[in-house]
């Protein structure tokens, strides 16, 4: 699975902090300061918690840290890391997929 995309791109630099079914930390090892100024922080967890199998997202990014609650039965607990390694399971293609659409839904509100 390659990463084209910049949001994705942005995620192989995301490593799992802690993760429990359904409860996911990950640590944010990239530069995130433009983040802040390009879009309202509240939105954007709104936004990726509205996604489907999401129900929670928390962005800390003073900590560069952000913390999701997922349905396990949308988003199998192993997509997570397939997904962030890179490995072509179909676990990760259902994130992958979940995180095309908020890339699209966050593309819109920032154009829009």
């Amino acid at each position: 699975m390659t990463h084209a995309d910049p949001l994705l791109q942005l995620l192989t630099r995301v490593r799992v902090a802690h993760h429990l079914r359904g409860r996911i930390r990950l640590k944010l090892d990239a530069d995130l300061k433009g983040l802040a100024v390009a879009a309202d922080i509240p939105d954007i967890e709104r936004m990726l918690g509205s996604l489907p199998g999401v129900s929670c997202v928390r962005l800390n990014l003073l900590a560069r840290s952000c913390v999701v609650e997922y349905d396990a039965d949308v988003i199998p607990m192993s997509a997570w890391e397939d997904f962030l390694l890179g490995h072509d399971t179909d676990a990760a293609k259902t994130l992958h997929r979940i995180l095309q659409q908020a890339r699209h839904e966050l593309t819109d509100a920032l154009s829009g």
